[in-house]
């Protein structure tokens, strides 16, 4: 059964959060790790509709450090919680 993008954005949303504060990941990466998990149920036109869900929802944002890489949106003065 072929998975939905709001099902892909959950699964990429997932690998963002683990990895926040780790390492930063291209969107080229997360299209990989959703094929390699989900095999012939996704293609690549799916996963990137559910970046631009992810992006669009404000769970991710796009930030550019010598490329592009999907991120989840950092806490402006997050000090003075």
């Amino acid at each position: 059964m072929a998975k939905t993008a709001e099902e892909i954005a959950e699964a990429m949303y997932k690998l963002v959060e683990d990895a926040f504060g780790m390492k930063k990941l291209k969107p080229t990466d997360l299209i990989k790790a959703m094929i390699q998990i989900y095999g012939e149920e996704v293609d690549k036109k799916i996963c990137k509709e559910a970046i631009k869900l992810l992006v669009n929802s404000g769970r991710c944002v796009y930030t550019y450090f010598g490329g592009s890489f999907i991120e989840i949106p950092h806490k402006e003065g997050a000090a003075n919680d």
